[in-house]
């Protein structure tokens, strides 16, 4: 019985969500908010949770290779809301993450999480 539960509970585990990182978006600027990762994280879908309401356009996900993939968001997101989940196309190891977008008023939180 023991065994069966454990293997039953493995997939809902491999799906588990975890923090990517956190940036903070700029009431205006076409740069783009950086979170680098200290170790590559095997990541298949990212999604986002604003602290503030904020404008989301694109963000551009760096991969253990240093190969880049750029997803066009086009997204508002208010207070505390969270975005879907975006698929990464496949499990790939995420190395750095980076936000463009504008907040509302001077400045907005984001948190960022990935999921395998």
């Amino acid at each position: 019985m023991g065994l069966v539960a454990t293997l039953l509970a493995f997939p809902a585990m491999a799906d588990s969500q975890f923090t990517l990182g956190r940036t903070i978006l700029l009431g205006v600027g076409d740069q783009g908010a950086v979170i680098p990762q200290i170790v590559c994280r095997p990541t298949k879908y990212v999604k986002f949770k604003a602290e503030r309401e904020l404008r989301l356009e694109r963000i551009v996900v760096t991969y253990g290779n240093d190969k880049t993939k750029s997803i066009k968001l086009n997204q508002t997101l208010d207070k505390d809301e969270e975005s879907q989940w975006h698929s990464l196309g496949s499990r790939v190891c995420v190395k750095g993450v980076e936000v463009f977008g504008n907040a509302e008023g001077s400045k907005a939180g984001l948190k960022v999480f990935g999921r395998k």
